[in-house]
């Protein structure tokens, strides 16, 4: 399986940081943010990762090179300064991403999820890892059933996690430029082709100088812990 960080967003909420750092580098545990997935990823035993690029996104490149210091192959897929939000970011990568399923994980969470996700079974379009939602996301996102299926409306919702596995018939109808992934996911889901999973372990959405102090904590707990 492929995989796929989406590196490319602005980290408005973690200005001036990320005025002049991108927030995938922004240091986590004594390393950046990115370098957390791309270990995990090459543990899993992925060894081809697309990274998307935008905002400093030269930056990015410069720290993770190729890959192999990390055991990975690395290829990135520029969208020039503003980038093209999660579906288009997605879309524009296909060709790097192949005809099989492909993971994608969002660059500014911490986890110590245990990659990979399994892949969505026969005609589902999307695997989701959910978590439960913190405080500053009480609604969550998505609903998870008892057989595992994700509905996009329903009490008892739980958080999307940021990582997810897709087929590329998710996007078939997409036009390249900029939009949104979780349209698309809602389509799958009123489809009934979207399967899911709660996962519980640590998760942090590093969106604000509070939560990057929490998964610099949480980080650092875990390089103590045998």
């Amino acid at each position: 399986m492929r995989a796929m960080i989406l590196a490319a967003g602005r980290g408005e909420r973690l200005r001036p940081i990320t005025d002049r750092l991108p927030k995938p580098l922004v240091p986590v545990g004594g390393r950046p943010l990115i370098e957390h997935h791309l270990r995990a990823l090459a543990r899993a035993g992925i060894t081809e990762v697309v990274v998307n690029l935008a905002h400093l996104g030269a930056q990015i490149r410069a720290r993770l090179g190729d890959g192999a210091r990390f055991g990975l192959a690395i290829r990135y897929s520029d969208e020039g300064g503003r980038g093209l939000e999660t579906g288009g970011g997605i879309h524009r990568a296909l060709p790097l991403l192949g005809d099989a399923p492909f993971l994608v994980v969002n660059a500014d969470i911490y986890t110590d999820y245990p990659f990979p996700p399994p892949a969505p079974a026969e005609g589902d379009l999307a695997h989701l890892v959910l978590v439960d939602n913190p405080p500053h996301h009480p609604r969550g996102d998505f609903r998870l059933d008892e057989n595992g299926r994700v509905h996009a409306d329903g009490e008892l919702r739980l958080t999307f996690a940021g990582i997810g596995v897709y087929r590329p018939e998710l996007f078939r109808d997409c036009r390249p430029g900029a939009f949104p992934l979780a349209p698309l996911l809602r389509a799958a889901m009123a489809a009934g082709r979207v399967s899911g999973e709660h996962y519980r372990g640590r998760w942090v959405d590093v969106g604000t100088r509070e939560r990057l102090a929490e998964a610099d904590r949480l980080a650092r707990l875990a390089e103590e812990t045998p």
